[in-house]
Parts: structure tokens; sequence; C-alpha cells
């Protein structure tokens, strides 16, 4: 096994089956860890397929997708070393409490009845200062005080291994140590030949990555063989000050890079910081509105000049990035729970970081991009119909930043690098590439994409109160809207978001989107002054709306509700797609429908959820939670309930699926983890904040 035990005499190795810890506000399947972008990514796998039930020691922490991230912590107390991190070998601490908010992993841990722990993952999130958001970095905050009252002798220790830096194990690593003009003491890993712009099991072949903590008196360092390096500390309690330059490859006796304090000894509480991120200069190539694939730069190297710069900012910037995390999580804390209660509050608090770290900040202050990865299922870039059922988050949290999201999709299209009619599937067929669609070969979902684009600009602009967006945009936005007017009421057999579920022809959700899509492309005409065109697309819309009711209701079932496609009437889906006219205030959709639909769903409930339709077993998340938006406040309730459940019961052990099975609670045989769509959760809030 890679990673061995330290070879330390008279050390047991406790089981931590012997260890119980509290969950709050529930036991996860991944406890997420540093999660601040699509490349720092790391998660505590939890459920029971795989994880160790959701205990910090004992358990190695695991890139997104499923791969070690070798991250280990070790502390010594009077002489004895324990593991508080990580598989490391050594006796483990007996964890009491574990605790996420929508920024933050807290873990408390007991170190015999000696001292206790508490460890702080904190990956900062903060909508509204970009300069802060495009740092990719998060941090560990480690204190520990005395529990019996006595003083004590305390080490703390921390290392990562080059598994940060690439997914090959067999590709050269090389390292460096240094400390910052302001005291900053860091490892520098990357691979000794870096490929650009590409990736590994998804993990960035490119950057650098930083292991940092404060220099000073007590504090000492050391890069070499797991094996030496731990067992240094694990022996001595310290480092030795030195930097094995002997580069190899990462599986070649799995370099680490330890950074260990000595903390005297102790009575009151007494931490120790670090530092994890990525600084990549160049982290995307775009086309946009050329033909020429470029380079673009991280939005971070317009606020500092070097990395080491930014690695300085962040690390000392600590007090303030908790300050405004606290505050995101306190305000999403009181929101949902004056929306839906504490289950509520369980589902979006587990959503934040996910969604977010989906994507990186890039350009400059005038011209910034948000570039979004559809993480786990094909690595597409700016997904329309990932950015869709996620967009409620961005809107709650800064409608600009669903702008930048867009912005990539619109500069393509405008410029005419798109030869279809309709609305472009994605920016590129796998992140970080945003090489656009020139052939018009990307994913056809016509209908899909050109309903959510223009739902979607429509929903920025009320919340942003930007008309003059809608202006800018509105001749493509218009020529979306005419392909909505041909296809929307009888829609062609086509794949919708659901793509995973196959083509279908006549979908009644799909096309309820499309109608939709009218009626909000009749509002932002009526806005910029298109009288004409508003009042003509209303028309349709109506017109259409009135059809759709009779052709995709289920008129002969027992239960009324409405139909997967038209004329099908023992089919049923989640009419998610319901939820724009409720977002975008149209009020085109009759009640009748939202009754029915709420009187319908409960009877059709499984112990997990309610199936996304009558095809398969399965459901998704991000559509329950659009659909409980508009239900009920039984039928509200019932799905959000069942999805806390989930969460707390599923035997799935990666981060958050969006994509479950009902009955079973695992996996279908697709597989989707860690997706930006669970910005979905926030459906609700934005509801309830209004746009």
């Amino acid at each position: 096994m890679h990673f061995p035990p330290l070879a330390l005499p008279c050390v047991l190795l406790a089981s931590i089956t012997d260890a119980v810890s509290t969950f709050s506000p529930a036991r996860p399947p991944a406890l997420p860890l540093a999660v601040k972008s699509p490349y720092l990514s790391t998660w505590l796998s939890a459920g029971r397929n795989g994880g160790n039930g959701g205990y910090l020691a004992g358990e190695w922490p695991t890139f997104w997708e499923g791969q070690v991230a070798g991250w280990a912590g070790l502390v010594r107390v009077d002489g004895q070393v324990y593991t508080w991190m990580g598989l490391p070998g050594s006796t483990t601490v007996n964890q009491t409490t574990y605790e996420y908010t929508s920024t933050k992993s807290i873990f408390s841990m007991h170190v015999g009845n000696m001292v206790e722990m508490n460890i702080t993952f904190l990956s900062p999130i903060t909508p509204n200062d970009l300069r802060r958001q495009s740092l990719v970095f998060s941090y560990l905050d480690v204190s520990v005080t005395s529990l019996d009252g006595q003083s004590h002798n305390v080490q703390v220790y921390a290392d990562i291994s080059a598994e940060w830096v690439s997914g090959d194990r067999s590709a050269i690593a090389q390292w460096d140590y240094g400390v910052t003009d302001n005291g900053v003491a860091y490892h520098k890993i990357h691979r000794q030949t870096p490929l650009s712009f590409s990736e590994h099991r998804d993990q960035a072949e490119w950057g650098d990555w930083y292991w940092a903590t404060d220099s000073g008196a007590s504090f000492t360092y050391q890069a070499g063989a797991d094996v030496d390096v731990r067992g240094a500390f694990a022996k001595n309690g310290t480092l030795s000050n030195t930097n094995d330059a002997n580069y190899r490859a990462i599986s070649d006796k799995w370099p680490v890079f330890g950074l260990s304090h000595d903390l005297g000894s102790i009575i009151s509480s007494t931490s120790v910081l670090f530092s994890i991120g990525l600084t990549q200069t160049e982290a995307i190539q775009y086309t946009g509105r050329s033909d020429t694939l470029t380079p673009v730069l991280s939005l971070w190297t317009s606020y500092f000049n070097s990395a080491l710069e930014a690695l300085d900012f962040f690390h000392h910037d600590y007090q303030i990035s908790y300050i405004f995390s606290s505050g995101l999580d306190d305000q999403i804390a009181k929101d949902s729970i004056a929306a839906a209660g504490q289950d509520y509050l369980t589902i979006t608090s587990l959503s934040v970081r996910q969604a977010f770290a989906a994507t990186q900040l890039c350009g400059s202050p005038e011209s910034p991009y948000l570039f979004m990865k559809e993480i786990s299922s094909n690595g597409n870039m700016n997904t329309v119909d990932v950015i869709f059922p996620a967009h409620p988050v961005f809107l709650y949290t800064n409608p600009e930043l669903l702008q930048l999201l867009l912005q990539p999709h619109l500069e393509i299209q405008e410029s005419g690098h798109y030869p279809n009619s309709y609305a472009m599937h994605d920016i590129g067929a796998h992140y970080p590439n945003a090489t656009g669609h020139p052939d018009g070969n990307d994913e056809p979902m016509p209908l899909e994409e050109c309903g959510n684009m223009v739902i979607m600009a429509l929903a920025y602009a009320l919340k942003a109160n930007n008309t003059e967006y809608l202006a800018r945009h509105y001749t493509m936005l218009r020529q979306w809207t005419n392909y909505l007017v041909e296809d929307a009421i009888y829609p062609a057999n086509q794949i919708s978001t659901d793509d995973f579920a196959g083509p279908l022809a006549n979908q009644t959700n799909l096309a309820l989107k499309g109608i939709i899509g009218i009626e909000a492309m009749s509002v932002i005409a009526r806005m910029t002054g298109n009288s004409n065109d508003s009042r003509s697309l209303t028309n349709y819309a109506h017109e259409y709306i009135e059809r759709w009711t009779t052709l995709g209701i289920a008129h002969n079932a027992t239960q009324p509700h409405m139909t997967l496609s038209y004329g099908s009437d023992d089919s049923h889906g989640l009419l998610y797609n319901l939820y724009a006219d409720r977002e975008l205030g149209l009020n085109l959709v009759p009640q009748s429908v939202y009754d029915m639909q709420s009187d319908f769903y409960p009877t059709i409930q499984q112990q997990f959820g309610v199936p996304l339709d009558t095809r398969h077993r399965y459901t998704k998340g991000d559509w329950e939670l659009f659909t409980a938006a508009v239900a009920s406040t039984s039928t509200r309730d019932m799905f959000i309930r069942l999805l806390a459940e989930w969460i707390n019961r599923t035997p799935t052990n990666h981060a958050l699926t969006d994509l479950y099975d009902t009955v079973t609670g695992d996996y279908p045989q697709i597989t989707f983890v860690a997706r930006p769509v669970m910005g979905g959760a926030f459906a609700l809030l934005l509801l309830s904040e209004g746009l």
C-alpha cells in the first residue's frame, strides 16, 4: 500500500471505528476540504461505498475524481504521536464532531484526554469581491487547547504529497522551498515538464502548487520521502530544514512536503494556519471574437505582480476572508431556514462550494470572464444546460457572475463563429480549451439551449436592473427566439438537458421551456422598446400555452398530471421547467397546472425522492429542487425532506451527486459527482428574494 505506516516502536494503530463523531447538519457522502476551483477540489469520502464514515483521520483525502490527494496531519503531545488527518499510520485521534457551513468544514478531535484540536478547512467565497474570489487558494487552521486543564507539550505537523501536481503518477515532480518577504514559508511544487492547458484524470498538468504556513523560530520544514519526513517529525517533533532535491516520479518514494510548528507547553488555545493553492498565470485558451485560440490570464494576475505576492496576500488575509465567508454562511443559513427550514439548509450549505469550485475567473477587471467546467459528466466548458440549473446560486450571490458565464457564448456567436441559427451547447468540448464549435458540431440541444439562454438573459437583467444588456444582445436573443417559435409547441425528436435519458419527440417539459422562452423574449422586447415584437411574441406564447395544457395533460390517468411526452398518459416526469415562469414573474402558465403537479408528485415518491421520469428509477437533485420551489408547501417540504434524508443515508462516497437512485440511494449506471448543477439548490431562495 502506498504511504506505508510510520516505523515507530510501541505505537499501535487505533481503529477509527472506536471513535464516535456527530455530524451537523448531516453526514454528506463526501466532506468538502479544500474546494475552490476545478483543480483545487479535495474531499474526504464518507459514504459506505469506500469511505470511512466521515473521519478525517484514517482516510486519505481525494481529488473529486477519486484519486488520492496525499494530505497528512500529525500531532505530538507529550512525546506521543497521533494522526489527525490522512492515513500515515500512527494512532488516530478521536473525532468528536464534524460541522459544515457554506464555506467551512470544521472538525473537533480529542487527543486522549489531554488536548482538544479544532480543525477548520475554509475555502473562501467572496462573490462581490472578484480579487479575492480569483485566488485559487484554501485555508487549513489547526487550533489546540488543553482538555484536562494541565499544560501539555505540543507539536503540530501537516504535509501534502506530490500527488497534487499531476494525475499521472509517473510524471516527474519538482519542488523548492522559500520564505516570502512577509514571513510566509512555502513549498512550491510543480510538474517538471508542464503540459499547458492539459489534464490527466481531470487534474491540471501545469501550474505551481503552494503549501504554506508562517515561518518563525518554532517552525521547521522538510521535503523528501514520506516515511523520512513523517518519521523525522514522529521521532523528534521537528523537521530537518532540508529540501531533498532528488526530483523524481510522484510514485517514486512518494515525495511529501512537511511543515511543522512546535507550540511548546500549552494550556489555552493556540493556532497554526496553513494555506494551499494553485497558481496558473494562463488558465484558459479561448477563441472569443477571433478565429485564433488565445491564452487567457487568470484574473488574479491583474491584482498581484507575482504568484508569491498572491500567496503572501492570501495567507495574511485569513481573518478578513473568515469574516467575509462567515457573513455568507450566516446569510445563507438565515435565508434557507426562513424559506423552508433546517433540511433545506442541509442542502443549500453543502452545494455552495461545489458550485463555485467548478468555475475560474479569468481576463482583466475591465473584461472578466467566468469559465465553468462541466465536472465529471464530460468536461465541456460553459455548457448552457449546466449553467441553467446552476444559475440560481449565482443570481442569489451576485448576478454579475451569471453575466460573466454567459458572455463567452455571446461573444462567439455574435462574432459569427458558430454556423447554426440556434444557441450553441458549450464553448469548448473539454475544459480548459474554449475552442468553440465553428463547424457547428456541438451536442445538438437546440430547443433546450435557446430557451435557457433567453430565460437566463432576462433573469440576469431583471436581477441586475440592466436593460442595456438586453438591448446590446437583442439581435442574437431574437434569433434564438425564432427557433423557439418554430419548434416549441411540437418539439422534434431531440435530447434535452437530460441527454443521458435519451432523445424523445414532443417532450412536454421541453416544450414548456420553449414557450416560456418566447414569453421571456416578449418581455425583453417590451423592456427594450421593441413593441411590435413584444406583441407578436406574447401572442405566440399564450396561444402555445393554451394548446400545451391540452396536449400535455394525461386525460385518462387516475391522478391528473402532465405527461413526459404528448399523448402518453401512462408517462410522467418532473416538470422542472415550470420554475422559469415563477422566476421571471411571467404568470403565463395557469395556476391549475401548478396545483395539479403539486397533488401528483406525492403519489409517485420513492424512499429518497421522486423519479426524474417514467423511463428510469433515478432522479436529479437539482431538478427536484427546481420543482420543489414552485410546488405547494407540503409538496415542497416532501422534496426537501427526502433529499436531505438521502444526503444523510446515501451509500455514495464522492462529492454530492445530482443523479441518484430514488430507491437504493446509490449511483445509477451513470455517475455524476461534484457538478455545479447543485447550485440549483438556491432556486427557492431566488424566488424568496425575487428578481
